[in-house]
């Protein structure tokens, strides 16, 4: 007998010595992924016109438009909405989560007591109780606790990628929203401007139809060129308004409780130096939605190797001591127990469930990596995309503004002829015309503009950086 007693323990420990985690470690995206592609880390195509420059992003980046209440909304934003509140708590979530899991490192431990009154005939009536303890400790052989925890370490990093996915947008819907607001007072200021023009310009036909020098015609026609330009008005309003109570509700408020001092803003946030892109490397590094699609990834690979556990046996070492009987006999060695030994589990042979579960996690695995290419490729799509758009709609913006002076100065060449009785009226009308669309395609131009910054700083990943603290570095 003592000589089987050691051997058991001898052969247990070298079972234990023999522990190991099965299943492929993870050390980032394969080789063949796309972000190892030179043509993924490179210098954007679209940047290397001179509004661009190579200089890191700025976190806050919306403080390159130098405009204090700006600053000032964006931050109520990232304090107060509602979308970054919910993924605060899907973080928090998680991290409980993580804590769970963790704890399966742990021995786990119970205790039960009982006491009752009772009677077995011919006996007399007893009072009886239970008492008992026991704790299980399992022996992570073949890593599946440790698999498990860096599965759940890495979904708990990839929602806290996913609320500093949302911290960018609150911020660049914010900056939109705010932006739309003071653009389109441009517009809506442009408009009344235009209509207070040809409204002159109505006044001035009306007398001279009184004085016998123009027809009823010239008057239809000039009312009608009025009437066209105010209808252009209550539209532009409208989408003033809307963008005012969207402003409202991300900072977390009702619609109606919008800032007031921002309702009359009608100059458009403007950029005074070349805006920061760096380049393709830098971009995959920074932006959330890259880092979830790879802490997905590196979950979903942790996975194949707590479904290949499953091919193994599992050890625990138990512990459980009870007491029980006669309440008058508490104490005695007669009512004392316990057991102290390992308990094996092994599903052997039939491994298909096994063998279904790790096909099922490797499957997975490959869903996610394609998903991460996925994720890497529309990155770097989008940022291509909106320097392309910014750069044609710059150039746009500066064709818009000699069209709008040339026919300006038309407008008003016109009008000097046709006093001088050298054209007719439609001729003025028509200057005036090509004048107000004009004004009209450039105040819209400027407007586009502005959401192009804003939509190629949210596809360069900036944002959702803590800001440093106040006097430090």
């Amino acid at each position: 007998m003592s000589t089987r007693r050691p051997r058991g323990w001898v052969g247990l420990a070298l079972l234990v010595s023999a522990c190991t985690t099965v299943g492929p470690d993870y050390r980032g995206p394969p080789p063949s992924a796309v972000v190892h592609m030179p043509e993924a880390t490179g210098a954007f195509l679209g940047a290397v016109e001179p509004h661009y420059s190579a200089e890191p992003v700025p976190g806050e980046w919306w403080r390159l438009y130098e405009d204090p209440l700006l600053e000032g909304l964006v931050q109520q934003a990232l304090k107060s909405n509602v979308d970054l509140r919910v993924a605060a708590a899907n973080l928090a979530r998680s991290r409980a989560l993580l804590a769970e899991v963790g704890a399966a490192k742990l021995p786990s431990t119970g205790v039960d007591a009982s006491v009752g009154v009772g009677r077995v005939a011919p006996l007399p009536s007893s009072v009886t109780y239970g008492l008992g303890f026991d704790i299980s400790y399992q022996v992570d052989l073949f890593g599946r606790i440790r698999r498990g925890i860096e599965a759940a370490r890495a979904d708990t990093e990839a929602v806290q990628a996913a609320l500093d996915l949302t911290h960018i947008t609150v911020a660049a819907e914010t900056t939109r929203a705010y932006a739309s607001v003071c653009s389109v007072g441009n517009e809506v200021s442009v408009a009344r401007r235009v209509l207070a023009l040809q409204e002159e310009s109505l006044s001035r036909t009306r007398r001279l139809v009184e004085a016998g020098r123009g027809t009823a015609l010239d008057l239809s026609r000039a009312r009608a060129q009025v009437e066209a330009l105010r209808a252009n008005v209550p539209p532009l309003v409208a989408q003033r308004r809307i963008a005012l109570l969207r402003l409202a509700v991300l900072s977390g408020r009702p619609p109606a409780a919008f800032p007031p001092d921002v309702e009359a803003c009608e100059t458009p946030p403007r950029l005074s130096s070349p805006i920061p892109v760096e380049d393709g490397a830098a971009l995959l590094r920074r932006r959330p939605d890259v880092r979830q699609a790879e802490r997905t990834l590196a979950a979903a690979t942790a996975r194949i190797g707590v479904a290949t556990a499953d091919l193994y046996p599992t050890v625990s070492f138990g512990l459980s001591a009870a007491s029980g009987g006669l309440l008058e006999s508490f104490g005695q060695e007669s009512t004392l127990g316990w057991s102290l030994g390992p308990l094996l589990s092994w599903t052997f042979p039939n491994t298909r469930v096994a063998r279904s579960r790790i096909a099922q996690a490797d499957a997975a695995a490959q869903g996610a990596l394609a998903q991460f290419d996925r994720v890497v490729l529309n990155a770097l799509l989008e940022t291509e995309s909106n320097l392309t758009q910014y750069t044609q709609d710059l150039e746009r913006v500066t064709a818009l503004t000699a069209a709008r002076d040339f026919s300006a100065q038309a407008a008003r060449e016109a009008d000097a002829l046709y006093r001088g009785g050298r054209e007719d009226f439609l001729t003025v009308l028509d200057a005036e015309r090509t004048r107000a669309n004009a004004e009209a395609s450039l105040a819209s131009a400027q407007t586009r503009l502005v959401s192009d910054q804003i939509a190629l700083f949210l596809s360069l990943g900036g944002g959702w950086e803590e800001a440093p603290p106040a006097g430090g570095p």
